[in-house]
């Protein structure tokens, strides 16, 4: 997980790939609209296949929490 950043004024401070201005929120955005891995990381030479994997982790982190709250 420390490929996501955090930074305040970057992309409105949301969770970003390793600093760069791709967000989590644009990986997962690419992979639903049937990007492939290859694809994105063809388009977006500065990521790397454990970044798209770290996005995927941390979405699933971040909804295992929001979900493990609404039950308690």
């Amino acid at each position: 997980m420390n490929r996501i950043t955090l930074e305040p004024g970057k992309r409105g401070g949301r969770p970003c790939i390793r600093g760069l201005r791709i967000t989590v929120y644009d990986v997962l955005s690419m992979l639903s609209t049937n990007m492939t891995q290859q694809e994105i990381l063809e388009d977006f030479p500065e990521l790397e296949p454990e970044d798209i994997l770290a996005a995927l982790a941390f979405a699933a982190d971040r909804e295992h929490k929001v979900y493990s709250l609404a039950v308690q």
